[in-house]
This record gives structure tokens, C-alpha cells and sequence, in this order.
């Protein structure tokens, strides 16, 4: 099918985390991640961003790589994990901030992930919820959000028959 998109598809989200291996540890058993790349380890010296490669990443002037991988869950778009320190680091944004404020893992089992997820540390916001708006209600379709143990938020979502929407666009 031709299309005159440029662009094809999310390739990947980046996501700063307090300790990689923590952080790593907690994905594996809340979510089956699996590393599939570690393009700077902790094995080697912190990197230290010069002004111009704080300028072209958007980091914070002194900023310190320690280390950084990519990780996969599922067959979803894949997540590539930094350790990065500054002086002065702000804590994670809430959604009433601007800026990434979730990413959402499509499950078949909400309860069950719930279940993963909170073995594995997470804290859960709520138990599932069916969603607010009518383009997206149906008997089975359900989201909850949690916070992974470094603040990030997760939303939850399972929507077994489709999405209203679906079925008055060419999406899919």
C-alpha cells in the first residue's frame, strides 16, 4: 500500500531511569522486557556530555551518561534506557504536566499484569476502569494506570472487541 507518510512508525521511546539494572530487573518481571542492546555500560567510565552534545541531546549542562540499553516488551515499540545524572534533577512529571506522560501496554489479561506488575514493585494508581471517552466504552474495554518504582507512569489498556473509532476510519 503507497502512502505519502514520511514517517513509517514509533521506532522508540527514551526513558531516564535512577539505576538501569534496578530498573531493568523490575521491566523483566513486570513485563517479560528482554535487553537487546546495551550500548554503554556501566563497565566504562561515566560520559560526561560536552556543551555540544548537551545541546543536541536537550541535556542539562555536566549531565553524565553511566549507561544505556534498549529493551524490548512484547512485539511493541521498543524502549531505550539512559542513567543520566545532573546536579539539580528534577523528579518525574505527573500527567498534568506537559510533556511524555504515560506510555500504555496493551494487555490480555488486566488482572494478571496488575498482579506481575505489583509483585515486581510497582504501585497501581487504581484497579481497571472502563474508559472515559464514548469513542473508546465498550463492554470489555478497560484501562488503570501505575507508577513504576521510579515514578514513571504506565497505563494499562485491553480492549478485546476493538475500539468504537475503529470502526469509522481506515486505521488498520
Amino acid at each position: 500500500m503507497e502512502t505519502n507518510n514520511i514517517i513509517t512508525k514509533i521506532d522508540h521511546l527514551g526513558l531516564n531511569v535512577p539505576d538501569i539494572n534496578t530498573a531493568t530487573i523490575f521491566l523483566q518481571e513486570a513485563f517479560d522486557a528482554e535487553i537487546i542492546n546495551e550500548s554503554y555500560s556501566r563497565a566504562l567510565p561515566p560520559l560526561e556530555a560536552s556543551d555540544e552534545l548537551a545541546s543536541t541531546l536537550n541535556l542539562a549542562p555536566k549531565a553524565t551518561l553511566h549507561s544505556c540499553r534498549m529493551i524490548k516488551i512484547g512485539s511493541g515499540v521498543r524502549i531505550e534506557l539512559f542513567e543520566i545524572y545532573v546536579d539539580g534533577q528534577r523528579q518525574p512529571i505527573k500527567s498534568s504536566d506537559l510533556g511524555l506522560i504515560h506510555f500504555a501496554l496493551y494487555t490480555d489479561s488486566m488482572h494478571k499484569a496488575i498482579q506481575k506488575f505489583e509483585a515486581a514493585g510497582g504501585k497501581m494508581l487504581s484497579g481497571p476502569n472502563p474508559f472515559l471517552f464514548p469513542s473508546e466504552k465498550g463492554d470489555k474495554n478497560f484501562f488503570c494506570y501505575g507508577l513504576t518504582p521510579w515514578g514513571t507512569t504506565i497505563e494499562f489498556i485491553t480492549y478485546p472487541d476493538g475500539m468504537p473509532y475503529e470502526k469509522n476510519n481506515n486505521l488498520y
